[in-house]
């Protein structure tokens, strides 16, 4: 059995620090810190933020990628007593705004690049916006020619600007906090939106060091201090943050950070640096499948590679595990349960097109569609429910969201999925993306699926599309890959020997570039539904 009792979220560090100090904790384009230095730096960032006034329960927005600035500050603000409230840089400036306006913080921290500190200025009014320096995060001479060569992408901060390595020159220890570890707010972690205005989800420490414990438990294999994880995915979405942040200083793992997926500089960091661990979405795993020079790295290093953040298509992890020799796992959450559920077993068996099982101390049950209360039997279709120590205490100031959402004291995920009778769970689709064609319900996952079967297909992305006749009918976006050909025709024809005539797809777009992803490399299904809709208009 885990031990699954909560934890103040610095105390990882701090343990860490204590068991594994000279080791490295992060490794950033070779500038590396160790576990440390890391709680150090943290130590020093709590007690700066408090003597430029913050308070407990104080909102601080991290506005960035990948990089040590993240995790001192991630560290440092829950140890001065905040909450940490993870914005995406690359959001728009209605997201932004959305968001900045929602969580109200009262401190945002972001780099000195233009391209992310610009963004921040027209919410500079009641706040204050601490900037760090790219160039001082990377080893001396990557600095230089980062000067040297874009030095033009640095932006000319305001004199009311905080320089972030004033807060790492402070020399007073922070003042202690204590802290509720089920009812004080850790993070904010904003939704994807992808079905109307994102919402933040409040974790609580204990949500968020838990979900770390039951991951490190069904991590079965791997030993403490003995790990490294390559973390590509971004920090500040919730599957990264557990599984790249909170697990990988729970176990005294390096991390070797990237800011942002380069497929070659991927493959050059898995082939030099040799990462035992590797959580991605499924659209990384695809590119690296379909990498034409893959064969001249050895990625073989990799023992736990888990695909999150959306379905993993079974052609892809059949075609990753050829090649790779690592066994690829579906897992399955919700940054409303902070955010792991579920994961295939590393020793067990392994489903192929299921999510597996439930986390320890974790319940899965599958209500009825219609009633959204009756549990229904084993393998039949229902909205899978979630109960456990990880579901979040609710949506920041939406009471009526957080009551609808915990229907019944149990969290309803919006997805259709099927239980079998020794647990593992299958999801069939989205109770929003599942379309009504001629008063059927047709599954885009299921149709996704079959068209990864012909060797030709890359990417696809299924989705209901308007139709007279039947309200709504079947269209899918395909990309091929390199050096192949196919025809509408050719792949319907194809298809025939794995879905009905009613799901049978009605339109195929094919598209020569890569399909549309979400911010942190889903395909997005919205994106092409948008493009079509402009299309029809």
């Amino acid at each position: 059995m885990t031990d699954l009792s909560p934890s103040f979220l610095p105390d990882l560090l701090k343990n860490a620090a204590a068991l594994y100090g000279n080791r490295i904790a992060v490794d950033f384009l070779d500038a590396k810190t160790s576990y440390a230095q890391l709680w150090d730096q943290a130590q020093r960032v709590a007690s700066g933020l408090q003597a430029q006034g913050l308070q407990k329960g104080d909102r601080v927005g991290l506005m960035l990628p990948n990089c040590p600035t993240y995790l001192q500050s991630y560290f440092g603000v829950l140890l001065a007593g905040g909450t940490v409230v993870n914005i995406n840089p690359l959001y728009s400036p209605a997201e932004l705004n959305h968001i900045i306006n929602d969580s109200n913080p009262r401190f945002v921290i972001t780099l000195d690049l233009a391209q992310l500190f610009n963004k921040l200025l027209p919410f500079k009014q009641g706040r204050t916006l601490i900037a760090a320096s790219m160039v001082k995060q990377l080893p001396r001479l990557k600095g230089i020619g980062f000067r040297v060569a874009k030095g033009h992408e640095l932006a000319k901060l305001p004199n009311t600007v905080i320089r972030f390595e004033t807060l790492l020159n402070t020399t007073q220890p922070p003042q202690p906090v204590t802290m509720d570890l089920m009812r004080d707010v850790a993070v904010l972690q904003y939704t994807g939106g992808t079905t109307g205005t994102s919402k933040g989800a409040m974790l609580s420490h204990a949500n968020l060091s838990i979900n770390a414990k039951q991951s490190r438990g069904w991590f079965a294999l791997a030993k403490d201090g003995q790990e490294s994880a390559l973390a590509v995915i971004p920090f500040f979405h919730a599957f990264a943050l557990t599984t790249l942040v909170n697990l990988s200083v729970l176990m005294g793992t390096t991390i070797i950070a990237l800011p942002r997926f380069d497929l070659r500089q991927v493959l050059k960091t898995i082939h030099a640096k040799k990462p035992t661990i590797f959580p991605a979405v499924p659209t990384i795993y695809n590119a690296i499948n379909n990498a034409p020079d893959l064969s001249q790295y050895n990625i073989r290093s990799l023992k736990f590679c888990v695909a999150g953040g959306a379905p993993l298509p079974l052609e892809v992890k059949q075609t990753f595990e050829e090649k790779t020799g690592c066994i690829l796992v579906e897992g399955y959450g919700l940054s409303e349960t902070s955010p792991v559920v579920t994961a295939n077993p590393q020793v067990g068996e392994n489903r192929p097109g299921s999510i597996g099982k439930a986390l320890e101390g974790t319940t899965i049950e599958i209500v009825s569609l219609d009633d959204r209360e009756t549990i229904v039997p084993d393998g039949e279709k229902g909205e899978l429910c979630v109960k456990g120590p990880q579901v979040m205490l609710g949506y920041w100031n939406k009471p009526l969201e957080t009551a609808e959402m915990m229907k019944g004291g149990r969290l309803h995920t919006g997805d259709v999925a099927i239980k079998d009778d020794q647990g593992y769970v299958f999801i069939v689709d989205r109770i929003k993306d599942m379309n009504l064609c001629g008063g059927y319900n047709v599954y885009p996952r299921n149709i996704e699926e079959a068209v990864y079967q012909h060797k030709a297909v890359e990417e696809v992305v299924c989705a209901g599309v308007a139709d007279s006749y039947r309200g709504e009918t079947v269209k899918i976006w395909v990309k091929l890959k390199p050096g192949h050909y196919l025809t509408a025709d050719e792949l319907k024809n194809f298809l025939k020997n794995y879905l009905s005539p009613i799901e049978m797809p009605k339109y195929v777009e094919f598209r020569t570039d890569p399909l549309p992803k979400t911010l942190i490399g889903k395909l997005s299904r919205k994106a092409l539904l948008e493009q079509e809709t402009i299309k029809r208009s």
